[in-house]
C-alpha cells in the first residue's frame, strides 16, 4: 500500500508544482482527479467540499476508485455511459444516483473531462466536478405524480426494513464489485435516477468549476514545464486509450511496452511493478528507448540477441 501510495503522490509532484494541491483546496467546489495510468484508475485528489459532501477522511478516499461512491440505486445505463468517455478520452455530464458513507443516496450532476499533457496529447488525468442536484420533477407520471419524489419514496420503501445493511454494504472499501453490484438494479426497479434532471444553473455550476481546476492545474504545470491542457493539443502515434491504460493496470509484472513505428521505438507504457523495480517516475520512462536501462555490467551478446529478435519480429526469452 505504501508503494502505491508512493505512485499517486508522484502523479501529482512530477507534473505540477509542488503547491497545486494548496491551490486546488483552496477551490469551493466538491470534485476528484483520478490518475488512468495507475492500476484501478485511482482517485489522486479529492477537494475539501467533496469530502465533506460524502463524509469521508481524505485518508479514506485517495488510492480508491470512484465506484465504491456507487450503489444499488445507481443506474446501470449512467455507469456504461461514464466508462465509453473514459475510454473515449472525452468530456462528459450526467445525473448520477450516488451515496454517502453513512449510505444515503443523493442525486448529483457529474460532470468529468479529460486532462492533456500539451506535447504529446495523452491523457493525464481525469477532473471530476460533483454538483447536487435540487430534487425537481423531471417528468409526470400517470395521474401527474412527481416521478422524483415518488423515486424518493421508493428509495424509503426499498431502505426502511433493512437500512443497517445497506449501509453496511456501501461502506468504503466493501461495496460490491462496480458489475454485480448492477446486476439486477434493472429488474428491482431500482433504475430511478432518470426521475430526476439537473437545472441549467447547476450546469452552469459545474462547467465553471471544470474551467477552474483546469486554470489550476495549466498555471501549476508551467511553472515544470510539463504543461497540460483541457483540449487535446497534439496526438502522436503509440499512444495508449485511458481504458487500455486502466486494463493493463490490472497486471502485477513488471513489463514494458515499446512502439516499434516511432523514432527510436520509444516506451509508450510501464506498469506500476516496473517503476517499483527500478525507482524510476514515470516522466523518467516514458518515452525513452529501453537501452537506458542498461550499464557497464550489461552483457553486450544478450543485447545483439534481443536486437536481433526484434529486427526478426521472434519471441526473445533472457536471462
Amino acid at each position: 500500500m505504501e508503494s502505491e501510495l508512493g505512485l499517486i503522490e508522484q502523479s501529482f509532484n512530477s507534473r505540477y508544482s509542488l503547491w497545486v494541491q494548496e491551490a486546488l483546496s483552496e477551490l469551493p467546489d466538491s470534485f476528484t482527479i483520478t490518475d488512468p495510468c495507475l492500476s484501478g484508475h485511482p482517485i489522486v485528489f479529492a477537494s475539501k467540499g467533496f469530502l465533506k459532501m460524502l463524509g469521508y477522511s481524505k485518508s479514506e478516499v485517495i488510492g480508491r476508485n470512484g465506484r465504491v461512491f456507487q450503489g444499488p440505486g445507481t443506474c446501470r445505463r449512467s455507469v456504461v455511459e461514464i466508462r465509453e468517455a473514459i475510454r473515449e478520452e472525452r468530456a462528459i455530464q450526467i445525473n448520477l444516483l450516488n451515496y454517502r458513507k453513512d449510505g444515503t443516496p443523493f442525486w448529483m450532476l457529474f460532470h468529468m473531462c479529460p486532462v492533456f499533457n500539451k506535447e504529446d496529447g495523452m491523457v493525464t488525468h481525469f477532473v471530476g466536478v460533483q454538483v447536487p442536484i435540487s430534487r425537481k420533477p423531471r417528468r409526470s407520471g400517470r395521474n401527474g405524480v412527481n416521478l422524483c419524489e415518488e423515486g424518493s419514496r421508493m428509495n424509503d420503501i426499498f431502505y426502511g426494513s433493512c437500512r443497517k445493511e445497506v449501509c453496511s454494504s456501501v461502506e468504503l472499501g466493501r461495496v460490491l464489485p462496480l458489475e454485480s453490484a448492477f446486476d439486477d438494479a434493472d429488474d428491482r426497479g431500482l433504475e430511478i435516477e432518470e426521475s430526476c434532471e439537473a437545472s441549467d444553473v447547476e450546469k452552469t455550476r459545474a462547467a465553471t468549476a471544470i474551467n477552474n481546476i483546469l486554470s489550476v492545474l495549466t498555471h501549476y504545470s508551467e511553472l515544470t514545464g510539463r504543461l497540460v491542457c483541457g483540449k487535446r493539443c497534439s496526438l502522436s502515434l503509440g499512444l495508449l486509450s485511458s481504458s487500455l491504460n486502466i486494463s493493463l493496470g490490472r497486471i502485477k509484472q513488471s513489463f514494458v511496452l515499446t512502439d516499434p513505428h516511432l523514432p527510436d521505438m520509444p516506451i509508450v507504457y510501464a506498469s506500476d511493478a516496473f517503476f517499483k523495480l527500478t525507482g524510476y517516475t514515470r516522466h523518467e520512462v516514458l518515452g525513452r528507448n529501453c537501452r537506458f536501462l542498461s550499464g557497464v555490467d550489461t552483457d553486450s551478446s544478450m543485447i545483439y540477441r534481443i536486437k536481433e529478435s526484434i529486427q526478426n519480429e521472434k519471441a526473445c526469452t533472457e536471462g
